[in-house]
């Protein structure tokens, strides 16, 4: 089998599922109780809050365990709505958000709240001088991913940091859910970044946490009213034997990703020069500026759940970009965003990469891409 699609999700690593189940098996108290178990579960938490904050390089109380993007998107998203509704109903998103965001922001809308979209260029970035113009005095958020899902290009964060410098009452947040351990920390969360977003399952822990990095001083709402947990700020018993084994997790693809910096990037880059041999692959992926695991490519007159099955038939899993959209048939927002023609867009397929692949694994996908290409054109 080879696994090329890690941007759906990843593996979890056998040291983070082991602390999954010690943890499990052995620390029984619920954290918000008083007696010792309750105080040993607690600590537990800390400890995991506390190295998260240490490899992130921000501070203990600026993190916040959720059950994942979704809800860290929605909490920074409508706990900024509610928090400052009393100072404007004006937000900004990108065309290009994952549906968690898009769709966050449509619900608020037909609620009341003013939603703008800011456009992208042909390659996939923001364009950031468009984005200032949509910028009004009751605008309270601006929101825009640090690597995109589906093509991976690395959004222009610290130029549009640079502009809400001067609006310094507008929430930042940005969806790093691509961007950790993939991309340089300071490409996607500057000083001037509110609040990001964080998903376990993307960097090889368990599925149903993740977290938000929520800065001091910044307003939200709570989405979850209850117990009090997270500080009063999230309420549900906190599943601690997910985030303590998400701590593990991210400390051990942060390790990694410092041993083998450039390891993905190379594979990437081979694949790219391999597809862009045949005649009828368009790459929708560029260069510069771009995350080295995703790599979003279409065989000309193929529609791209054909060819994901064509793959899978021979034990190799990649998606036809977003996961979130493919079962649903959904067409790439982004591409479309891209104004990438439907006949185009429609090929798309993504391979994301994970630094458990091999170049080995690379040189047989292109085989099978040669004997699918082979294939098609002649029923074509």
């Amino acid at each position: 089998m080879i696994y090329f699609d890690n941007s759906a999700t990843t593996a979890i690593y056998p040291l983070a599922l082991d602390t999954y189940v010690k943890t499990s098996q052995r620390i029984m108290g619920n954290p918000s109780s008083l007696h010792d178990l309750g105080t040993q579960a607690n600590r537990l938490l800390q400890q995991a809050r506390k190295q998260i904050a240490e490899l992130l390089y921000v501070q203990t109380n600026e993190i916040f365990f959720t059950s994942g993007g979704t809800e860290g998107d929605n909490w920074v998203i409508k706990g900024t709505a509610i928090a400052k509704r009393e100072f404007g109903n004006h937000i900004i998103i990108s065309s290009v958000e994952h549906p968690t965001v898009s769709r966050t922001a449509e619900q608020l809308q037909a609620l009341g709240y003013e939603v703008s979209i800011a456009p992208v260029d042909k390659q996939g970035f923001v364009e950031v001088d468009k984005l200032a113009e949509l910028i009004r005095p009751e605008t309270i958020l601006v929101s825009v991913m640090g690597v995109n899902n589906e093509i991976g290009a690395i959004q222009p964060i610290a130029a549009i940091s640079e502009v809400l410098e001067n609006y310094p009452t507008i929430h930042f947040h940005v969806d790093a859910v691509q961007a950790i351990g993939k991309v340089d920390q300071a490409q996607w969360l500057t000083p001037r970044v509110d609040f990001a977003t964080f998903s376990a399952h993307k960097f090889h822990g368990p599925r149903g946490v993740g977290f938000i990095y929520w800065k001091t001083g910044r307003k939200l709402a709570p989405l979850l009213n209850g117990g009090g947990q997270e500080f009063g700020q999230r309420a549900t018993t906190e599943n601690l034997p997910a985030i303590v084994a998400m701590s593990r997790a991210l400390r051990i693809h942060l390790e990694k990703k410092s041993e083998r910096p450039n390891h993905t990037g190379i594979i990437r880059q081979y694949l790219k020069e391999a597809l862009l041999s045949y005649d009828k692959v368009t790459v929708f992926s560029g260069d510069e500026n771009f995350a080295p695991h995703i790599l979003t490519f279409g065989i000309k007159g193929v529609r791209g759940e054909v060819l994901v099955h064509a793959l899978e038939e021979k034990q190799i899993f990649v998606s036809t970009t977003s996961a979130c959209s493919s079962r649903k048939k959904v067409n790439s927002s982004t591409l479309h965003a891209m104004r990438v023609p439907n006949e185009l867009a429609t090929t798309a397929v993504r391979v994301s990469l994970d630094e458990a692949n091999t170049m080995a694994e690379a040189e047989q996908f292109m085989v099978i891409i040669h004997h699918l290409y082979d294939k098609f054109s002649k029923i074509n």
